[in-house]
């Protein structure tokens, strides 16, 4: 019989979780799933991009991946294996001033995820517009990893998500 492997069990409830705030709170309007399955590597990645329904101007992306040493460590049952899922976090803004705006989000980001996260920003936008419309890509990369364990931390970790968005939002301009 088929064992659903940690990052299977682990997709499963942040989907539910994610899809329970769209169609039954309507609190998120999701605008974006994938679920890959990469064979160059053999590694699993699940991703889903949302906005807040009142303020849709900022997605969130929120992503759960394992690598081939995670997926066959637990398939194999292998003793020596430690595996578990690496989860991530993207909010994409419109940005007017960099380096004001960049600073304030690290502070943001820093208060709400404490020191669980590693956070990159990255500014962007398309060379040769007129009045180019200026993008912060807000990466936040969680270093400890999820097992099954952190199941019933998903509730908390979406709030804190949510709590994010609401925050950014009421930065823009």
């Amino acid at each position: 019989m088929y064992d659903p492997t940690i990052f299977d069990n682990l997709k499963v409830a942040l989907e539910n979780h994610l899809y329970d705030l769209d169609t039954i709170e309507e609190q998120i309007e999701i605008r974006n799933r994938r679920d890959v399955m990469d064979f160059a590597v053999l590694s699993r990645e699940f991703a889903l991009r949302f906005v807040l329904r009142h303020h849709p101007e900022i997605d969130a992306e929120v992503l759960l991946s394992a690598g081939v040493r995670d997926l066959a460590g637990e398939i194999m049952e292998d003793p020596n294996a430690n595996p578990a899922c690496s989860l991530s976090l993207c909010f994409q803004k419109s940005v007017v001033n960099p380096d004001t705006e960049c600073s304030g989000v690290e502070q943001i980001m820093a208060s709400i995820w404490e020191q669980d996260v590693e956070i990159t920003q990255t500014i962007r936008y398309v060379y040769g517009e007129e009045n180019p419309k200026l993008m912060n890509s807000i990466e936040a990369a969680f270093k400890p990893r999820l097992t099954e364990d952190n199941m019933t931390e998903l509730s908390l970790f979406l709030d804190h998500v949510l709590d994010t968005l609401h925050v950014l939002s009421r930065m823009q301009h």
